[in-house]
Order: structure tokens, then sequence, then C-alpha cells
């Protein structure tokens, strides 16, 4: 049942804004079984598609032929907060590819993680394209560049062999003509792709379940990318970042990517369902709470785990003031619509 108003923000007693919300849960046969608002909403996933931008990195051969490790495979999964061992992970690869920093056309930006902007403020070092959360995604496409023997300069170009690639890797593990993609820009510069909800959350049934219906050859792909995130959830996000948490929390049972406006997408790796949540209006502050309270609803979740400090500071998130006091609150109210009922 969809209700009015279903994510409320309070500031102290007092209620201030609301959120309203678009959800789907696919299974890795591509069939609806849940939803909330409506699963066929045009959606550009935004970052929450990087593990399907990372798969011509691994079939191409560039993952190998660059010793690629689940590490390296993790980090161009990521939105990473421009920690240290992100950049160091992000330099290795453009070392192993003989490129510098500047090849790097995501753009930057301050690093997410406080401690590590504070260390460069400090240091009065430069800010460079490393510390850019997108900087792991664009050292694959590079390394898929060179390793191909393309022209490195011109990779965010949506004509470029590289992008082209892209389009017909998500074309194909979202089960999505390529003439029903639509295309932007993101923010780091490369083309972003827009299709319904229900085809998103498809593609992240068959990445958590690593095994594609569609393309059956891609499955050890898929297993690829989902156990390097897995294995180095760290990579994906960073320190006290919901995808990292959320994946320590469900160890080997939980592929997590989040996307910016507001989405975050999601996978259940024994279950094979694949689950995504766009905020309508873009903000992603009660992501974290639709989110678990979704896997609670649907009987994921565990007494123990539901009794955590982490957990609990995803699933019941506070409002804070600038000086980090808890001033307010989130609540979320709602139920999944089970289709075919």
């Amino acid at each position: 049942m969809v209700k009015m108003n279903p994510i409320k923000v309070y500031r102290g007693q007092y209620l201030e804004s609301t959120h309203d919300f678009h959800a789907a849960v696919v299974d890795k046969e591509g069939r609806l079984l849940y939803s909330y608002g409506n699963p066929e909403r045009n959606t550009f996933a935004r970052s929450s598609m990087k593990p399907f931008q990372a798969i011509p990195l691994i079939e191409t051969g560039a993952a190998e032929h660059y010793n690629y490790g689940a590490r390296e495979i993790a980090i161009s999964c990521a939105s990473h907060s421009g920690e240290d061992f992100h950049r160091e992970t992000v330099q290795d690869v453009l070392d192993r590819i003989d490129l510098k920093v500047n090849d790097l056309q995501c753009g930057m930006h301050p690093p997410k993680n406080d401690e590590d902007y504070k260390a460069l403020l400090r240091s009065g070092g430069d800010l460079t394209p490393l510390y850019s959360n997108c900087s792991g995604k664009h050292s694959g496409m590079l390394a898929t560049a060179v390793h191909m023997h393309e022209d490195y300069k011109t990779y965010r170009d949506i004509d470029h062999p590289v992008q082209q690639r892209i389009i017909r890797a998500i074309s194909e593990v979202c089960n999505t003509p390529i003439e029903a993609i639509d295309l932007g820009v993101d923010g780091c510069g490369v083309p972003v792709h827009r299709l319904p909800l229900k085809q998103t959350a498809y593609g992240y049934a068959q990445l958590a379940a690593g095994q594609s219906t569609t393309e059956p050859e891609r499955s050890q792909t898929l297993q690829m990318i989902r156990d390097a995130m897995m294995a180095y959830p760290e990579m994906v996000a960073g320190t006290d970042c919901f995808d990292t948490d959320f994946m320590k929390m469900f160890p080997g049972k939980v592929v997590s990517k989040g996307g910016a406006e507001g989405v975050q997408c999601f996978g259940l790796v024994e279950e094979g369902l694949g689950f995504i949540i766009k905020c309508e209006d873009g903000n992603p502050r009660a992501l974290s709470a639709i989110t678990l309270k979704i896997l609670e609803d649907l009987g994921f979740v565990s007494d123990e785990l539901k009794a955590t400090a982490l957990y609990q500071k995803y699933r019941i998130p506070t409002v804070k003031n600038m000086r980090k006091d808890n001033i307010g609150d989130i609540e979320v109210d709602f139920e999944l619509k089970k289709e075919n009922e």
C-alpha cells in the first residue's frame, strides 16, 4: 500500500520535511516480486551502475593483463571517500598502465572522509583527481582503453569503444534494448544511463546471484565483481559509509552500491534478488532506513543484528546540527506491494 509521505523528518518533536520514494524487487529470472510507487520509473541509477560499467574491464582481458586482484576490481566499482588506501590503490592502477594522475578525467573534489580532508589541509598538499570518488572507475576505463590500444585521451566520449562496450553490457545485463536506454552525463563526466527501475534491479539480481540468465557466459564476470565488492567493502565506499557498513553487517550475503540523487541498489546473494530504491526528490538521507526496513519486512534481518549499534545507526538515522548534536530523527513507514496478488 502506498502511503502519503512515507518518510518523515522531525526537528525535535515537530515534523519538518517529508519525502517519497519508489522501489522494485526483482528475482534473477527478471520477475518483479515487490514494488513501492512506480517500479517502471525511468531513472538514472548514477553510481549504482558502476559494477556494470566494470564488466568490460574484465571481459576485454584488461583486468587480467594488468594483474587486477579483488581489491582493484572493487575500487573500479567504487564511490570512495578519498582515504589514503583508496588513493593509493588508484595510483597503483595508473602505475601499472603507465599513465599519470592527470590522465584521469573525472575532475576533483575534497575527500568525503573528514579526517583525510583535514590531513590534506594541514599538509598544504594539492587536491588531485585521485580524491574524486569516481577515480577508481575512471582508472578502470583507462586500463581498458590502453589494453585495447585505443585513444585513452577520449575515453569519456559516448562514441569511444570503452563507452560503447559499457552500454552494451548494461543493455544485456539489465535486459533493456540499447535504443531504450537514455543517456546523460554523470557528475564525473562520463555517460550515465537511464532505464526503468525494475530493469536495473534485474541487473542487481544477476550480479548478486553471479549468474547471468541473459548472457550465461558472463556469469563468471559477475561473480568476480560481486565477490570483489564483498571481499573489500571498504574499497567500495569507505569509513562510516553505508555501502561499506551494509556489506559488513551482512558478510557474504549482500552486494551493495548507492548512487547520487537518492539511489540505492543492492542484491541478496543466496536468494538471487535485486533491489533498487529511488528517492523522488533526490535526497538520500533516508536510504539506509528504507533499505533495512525492506529487508526486515521480507524476513532477512535477525533479532541479534537489529540490536546492534551499527544497525540502529542506519535503521533509525538522526538529524544532526553543525555541532554533531542529535536534534531530530527520520521515520520511515511503508509497506511493499506484493506483485500478482
